[in-house]
C-alpha cells in the first residue's frame, strides 16, 4: 500500500462543528431525497433474494450531490472558468452476516494481493439531478440490482476461500453493529461573486509578467459545496452540508542544472467569509516567487545522515505520514500490509513526552480552519476524538465498522471519497508535547547536538509539499516526505543556508526513537490524502521536533535544458533578456 498526501489537491472543508446529541428519530423531518431512498432501500431489502435464498443483511445508499465552481488564472489572463453540478450514488450492500460477508478480503496466491474489499459492495454511478422519485427510484433499482448480484458471487468466493487457507491470525468480525444516526443538516450552496473573483484572479496572477525568469505561475480558486443524503437498512437517516473553498497561488521556475523549482501558498476555508482578500493574495504570491527565484541559486545537497529539525508544519506532514498511516484500523487485520502496531496495543511507541490523538470534531486550531473536521464519518458513525498514544504508549487504532480484533465498534474514522468503499482514514491528528522548548532554544540544541556528532551542520527542513509511504509487507517499511523549504544550520554560527534538492527518507520505528524534544509551536498542515478509499481531506498539528539523526537523500531531477528562447514579455527580474535569440 502506498498512501500519499498532497498539500496542493483539493479536497473537502469542514462541516460546521457538531453540538450535541444526534437528534432522535421523532425530531427529524426527512427530506423529499431522502423519502425516496428510503422507499426503494425498503423495497430492495424485502424484495432481493438469490436462486440459493441468500438475502442481503445490511443495505445503504449515499447520494452526494457536488456543485462545484473553479477559476484559474495566469499572467492576467483566465484560464478556466467552470462550474457544475452531479450527484453521486453509492450503495453498500452485504450478504452473510456481521461475522464473514462478501466484503471478507480473499486470502491466497492471486487473491492475496490488490485487496478488495470493496468487491460486492456496489461503487458509484451517478443518479438524477432533480428529485424525481420515478426517474430517481429506476436509477436505484438498476444500481441496487447490479450490486446484489455481484456480492453474492464475490460472497461466494468468500466461503470457498474460508475453506482452501489457514485461519487468519488477524480473524474479526467484517462489520459492527452500530447505533443508527438520524440527522438533518442545513444544505449548502455556493453563492460568490463570480465576476469580482474572475476579476481578482486576473489582477493577482499579472504579478507574474514582472518577473519574466519565472516559467509558469497560477492564481486560482476552487470551491465545493457537497450535501449527502444517506439511508440504510439498519435506520440511519442523514443529511449533512460541508463547503470547500481554497485559494492556491503558485510558481515554477528552472534552474540551471535543470531542476523544476515550484512553491506554492494555500488559503483554506471552511466558507465563502474567510476566503483572503486581494491583498493578502498579492502578497503571498510575491513571497513565493521570491522563494522560486532564491531555490534556483540555492546549492544542491548531498547524501546526509544526522540531527535536524523539522518545522511545525513538517513535522505534522511527518507524523502524517510515518505513524498516523500505520495506525488505521484496517492495516491491522489485512495479511498483506506489515501491520507495524498490531501487536503494539499497551506498548510504548514514542517517546514517553508525546501523546497522539484523531479529533474530526475539530474545526479549527489558532484561527485555521480544519480541513478533516467532519460531523459525521462516511458509514454514518458520529465523528469522535481518539486518543490514540498516551505518554508514548499506544492505546487504540482509527477505525471504521470493520472491527479489528479487541476493538469491536467504530469510532468514527470510516471515510472515503464517493464512488469508494470506506475504510478507516486520519481526520485531524494531533501530536501534544510534555518536553517543549521555545523554538530559539530548540535551535540552539540543534547546534548543541550538531556538535556533539562532530557534525559540521545540521539542517531545518521550514516547509514540505506533501509525502507518501509504504505500508505493505512485500515491501520496505518505508516513507519518503518531500521537502521544498530547507536550510543547512552551520554548528559554528554562520548564517543558515538556503539549500535544494533532498527528499527526508527513512523508516518508522528508527525515527521514532531518534526524537529528542519538540518546540511550543504547534501549526497546521492542512492536505488531501490518497489511500484505498480515494481522496479525502486532511488536517495534522504538530509543534517542531529536533530529531537526533535523520536521513537525506538526493531528489530525482529533470534533465531539461532552459527554454531557447526568451519570455515574449519583459520586466525587472534578473535573467530577463530584451532580445529573443533562439541560439543555443
Amino acid at each position: 500500500m502506498l498512501p500519499w498526501l498532497f498539500v496542493v489537491l483539493t479536497g473537502l472543508a469542514p462541516p460546521d462543528a457538531p453540538s450535541g446529541d444526534s437528534a432522535a428519530p421523532a425530531e427529524i423531518e426527512e427530506t423529499a431525497l431522502m423519502k425516496i431512498l428510503a422507499t426503494e432501500l425498503d423495497a430492495s431489502m424485502q424484495g432481493l433474494v438469490s436462486g440459493d435464498e441468500v438475502k442481503p443483511y445490511f443495505l445503504s445508499y449515499t447520494v452526494t450531490d457536488i456543485s462545484t465552481v473553479q477559476l484559474r488564472a495566469e499572467l492576467g489572463a483566465l484560464g478556466a472558468a467552470n462550474d457544475g453540478r452531479r450527484r453521486v450514488f453509492d450503495i453498500d450492500v452485504r450478504v452473510g452476516d456481521y461475522a464473514l460477508d462478501n466484503t471478507r478480503k480473499l486470502r491466497g496466491g492471486r487473491a492475496g494481493r490488490g485487496g478488495g474489499g470493496g468487491f460486492g459492495r456496489g461503487g458509484a454511478r451517478t443518479v438524477p439531478l432533480d428529485d424525481s422519485a420515478a426517474a430517481m427510484r429506476h436509477a436505484l433499482w438498476r444500481g441496487t440490482d447490479s450490486a446484489f448480484k455481484s456480492a453474492v458471487s464475490r460472497y461466494d468466493q468468500v466461503l470457498v476461500n474460508q475453506k482452501t487457507v489457514v485461519e487468519d491470525e488477524n480473524a474479526a468480525h467484517d462489520f459492527s453493529k452500530e447505533t443508527a444516526t438520524q440527522f438533518v443538516g442545513e444544505e449548502v450552496a455556493i453563492s460568490i461573486d463570480m465576476e469580482a473573483w474572475k476579476d481578482r484572479v486576473r489582477q493577482v496572477s499579472k504579478i507574474a509578467l514582472e518577473f519574466p525568469i519565472i516559467q509558469s505561475s497560477d492564481v486560482a480558486l476552487v470551491g465545493t459545496a457537497e450535501n449527502r443524503t444517506m439511508v440504510s437498512s439498519e435506520g440511519t437517516r442523514l443529511r449533512t452540508g460541508r463547503e470547500l473553498w481554497r485559494v492556491v497561488v503558485s510558481a515554477s521556475s528552472r534552474a540551471e542544472d535543470g531542476m523544476e523549482i515550484s512553491q506554492s501558498h494555500i488559503f483554506d476555508a471552511s466558507g465563502e467569509d474567510g476566503l483572503p482578500s486581494a491583498e493578502e493574495m498579492e502578497t503571498k504570491f510575491r513571497e513565493v516567487i521570491a522563494m522560486v527565484l532564491a531555490l534556483r541559486e540555492a546549492p544542491l545537497v548531498e547524501p546526509y545522515t544526522g540531527p535536524a529539525i523539522l518545522v511545525n508544519r513538517a513535522s505534522a506532514v511527518f507524523f502524517h505520514e510515518i505513524f498516523g498511516h500505520r495506525i488505521e484500523g484496517h492495516r491491522q487485520k489485512d495479511v498483506d500490509e506489515g501491520q507495524t502496531f498490531t501487536k503494539m496495543v499497551g506498548k510504548p511507541i514514542l517517546p514517553e513526552f508525546l501523546s497522539v490523538f484523531d479529533d474530526p470534531t475539530r474545526a479549527e486550531f489558532s484561527g485555521e480552519d480544519l480541513r478533516g473536521n467532519y460531523r459525521y464519518d462516511d458509514e454514518g458513525v458520529a465523528g469522535q476524538r481518539v486518543d490514540l498514544v498516551e505518554d508514548g504508549v499506544l492505546l487504540t487504532f482509527l477505525l471504521s465498522r470493520s472491527p479489528v480484533p479487541g476493538f469491536d465498534r467504530s469510532n468514527g474514522h470510516g471515510r472515503r471519497e464517493p464512488g469508494r468503499p470506506a475504510v478507516s482514514r486520519q481526520g485531524n491528528l494531533i501530536v501534544e508535547s510534555k518536553n517543549a522548548v521555545p523554538y530559539a532554544r530548540l535551535k540552539e540544541m540543534l547546534i548543541e547536538e550538531c556538535k556533539k556528532q562532530e557534525k559540521p551542520y545540521g539542517y531545518l527542513f521550514q516547509d514540505i509539499t506533501g509525502g507518501f509511504t509504504t505500508t505493505g509487507r512485500g515491501g520496505p517499511q518505508a516513507f519518503k516526505v518531500l521537502p521544498v523549504v530547507v536550510y543547512r544550520v552551520h554548528a559554528d554560527g554562520s548564517p543558515d543556508e538556503l539549500v535544494r534538492g533532498v527528499d527526508i527518507v527513512g523508516t518508522p520505528l528508527s525515527c521514532f526513537s531518534k526524537i529528542l524534544c519538540t518546540g511550543d509551536d504547534a501549526a497546521v498542515f492542512n492536505g488531501s490524502c490518497g489511500a484505498e478509499s480515494g481522496w479525502v481531506p486532511v488536517s495534522a498539528i504538530s509543534p517542531s521536533i529536533l530529531v537526533e539523526q535523520i536521513e537525506i537523500e538526493k531528489r530525482e531531477r529533470a534533465q531539461e535544458r532552459q527554454p531557447i528562447l526568451s519570455p515574449p514579455y519583459g520586466g525587472s527580474s534578473e535573467g530577463a533578456s530584451g532580445a529573443r535569440d533562439g541560439r543555443l
